[in-house]
């Protein structure tokens, strides 16, 4: 046994066997770590456990992967893509050194900016077990994250929304009123996504091309995706579809990712695909990734490590690729893996924290299914905690309620009420173009009008009745 993962509290000597089992039992409570039979056994052994992950030196984490090198991509992508010069000046640090750095002035959004590349998602996952969410919010508020396609997303004082008109069957008459709805809102920023009902190249080249139509009719400065696998996003870019965005839901070890079916080789060809189609007007960022606490475990490809660690991993994979957006479904999986408000919540906090330390243009799915244990004032809670954070962009979905996935998010009114608590605004780009649709007032706050403002007056309806069959 390492003497280095023991600590003794009174008469009562603690022992972890390796770091995936310090990491594990340091973690704050959820049910995926109790269903994977690595949580913590009591608080005070969560106690020790953090304790002894704080005096441990951050460089332990490139010498003690915690999935073998030799067993998975994902562990070989961390450790033969980091980058020394940006970890130097804080590899004396331990974990718990790195905290206080952290939580200084001494940790600007430069200097975080500097030493991202040097981070291992294991370190980062470290230092955020021993965090309060106060702590979590202060310092994702520094990170400062930008990309752009043909909007502008994660500049200070902006949050954009995904405008998400999902329909149960994908009816296109449906799909263009819960658009238009969205954009008269004022939402739509970071990208009009569909999740298609029918999940085929067909229907996905269908609604691609509408939106694409829409885009184009109206000269709306954002980008469109069809949430569909990568393979068939691959299809349609070889058919000729007007593709802005490569979609894929990925995890944080290969296995994860084989169950998703797909690999890094695979996401490097959509990326290189994607970027031959040069669609983007202001930027190249044309992937858009979506990750989730429990997903490892739920495939049974979770190594004995907890949710959180294999979360933070999966943003190694999305490092990558240089996304346009990264958003944690974080209550979508449900009870099972986070078990009710407070666990939810807890995990929000952290995956946003994680992934802008980790120099991505973090989102989130401000979301829960309908048989766990929490309810819409849990999720208004969480949506102002991120959006005193910073987080980069959130869902905008009529009531929301998704009708076609079955469960709830946050609506078009939601990012009214943080844009407007929080004096936020949509991203620049756009935020232009609804003051010249009348939708917003020149100084940028809506204002609900009794009237279709008359630059959309022409009905969004009969350009969707093109596409019905």
């Amino acid at each position: 046994m390492t003497s280095q993962y023991r600590h003794t509290v009174g008469h009562n000597c603690y022992s972890f066997d390796n770091l995936a089992e310090v990491m594990a039992k340091a973690s704050p409570a959820r049910s995926g770590d109790r269903l994977a039979g690595v949580a913590a056994d009591s608080a005070e052994q969560r106690v020790v456990a953090q304790m002894v992950l704080a005096q441990l030196p951050l460089v332990t984490f490139l010498n003690e992967p915690l999935v073998p090198y030799e067993d998975d991509e994902v562990t070989r992508l961390i450790i033969d893509e980091h980058d020394a010069q940006a970890f130097a000046p804080i590899a004396h640090l331990t974990v718990g050194d790195f905290r206080n750095w952290l939580l200084s002035d001494a940790a600007s959004s430069e200097r975080l900016a500097s030493v991202s590349a040097g981070l291992t998602p294991e370190m980062v996952a470290a230092v955020c077990k021993l965090m309060r969410n106060q702590d979590l919010i202060l310092v994702a508020k520094k990170c400062r994250v930008v990309s752009a396609f043909r909007s502008t997303v994660g500049l200070e004082g902006r949050m954009s929304t995904r405008l998400q008109p999902n329909h149960p069957t994908d009816d296109m008459a449906g799909v263009a009123a819960s658009l238009l709805d969205g954009l008269l809102y004022g939402s739509g920023d970071a990208v009009i996504g569909i999740n298609p009902a029918t999940d085929n190249v067909a229907q996905a080249s269908k609604l691609l091309h509408f939106i694409s139509d829409v885009i184009e009719h109206y000269q709306i400065p954002t980008q469109s995706c069809v949430l569909t696998h990568v393979s068939n996003t691959l299809e349609l870019i070889e058919q000729g579809a007007p593709v802005d965005l490569v979609f894929q839901s990925i995890g944080g070890t290969e296995a994860t990712n084989r169950s998703f079916g797909v690999d890094l080789a695979m996401l490097e060809e959509a990326r290189q695909a994607a970027l031959s189609l040069n669609r983007g007007t202001i930027g190249d960022n044309v992937m858009y990734f979506e990750t989730g606490q429990g997903s490892a475990l739920s495939a049974g490809a979770h190594h004995g490590l907890d949710q959180l660690s294999c979360e933070v991993r999966a943003y190694a994979v999305a490092r990558k690729y240089r996304p346009l957006l990264v958003n944690s479904v974080v209550g979508f999986i449900g009870p099972e893996y986070l078990y009710d408000g407070r666990e939810i919540i807890r995990a929000g906090l952290e995956d946003h924290f994680c992934g802008k330390l980790l120099g991505l243009p973090m989102g989130c799915d401000i979301c829960y299914t309908n048989h766990a244990h929490t309810d819409q004032n849990d999720m208004d809670n969480l949506l102002t905690l991120l959006g005193v954070a910073g987080c980069s962009f959130i869902m905008g979905i009529p009531g929301a309620d998704d009708i076609m996935l079955n469960y709830q998010s946050t609506s078009f009114h939601d990012a009214l009420y943080i844009r407007s608590v929080l004096g936020l605004k949509p991203a620049p780009e756009f935020e232009r173009w609804l003051a010249e649709m009348t939708i917003f007032s020149a100084d940028g706050r809506y204002a609900l009008k009794e009237e279709l403002p008359a630059q959309l007056a022409s009905n969004l309806l009969d350009l969707s009745a093109r596409y019905e069959s």
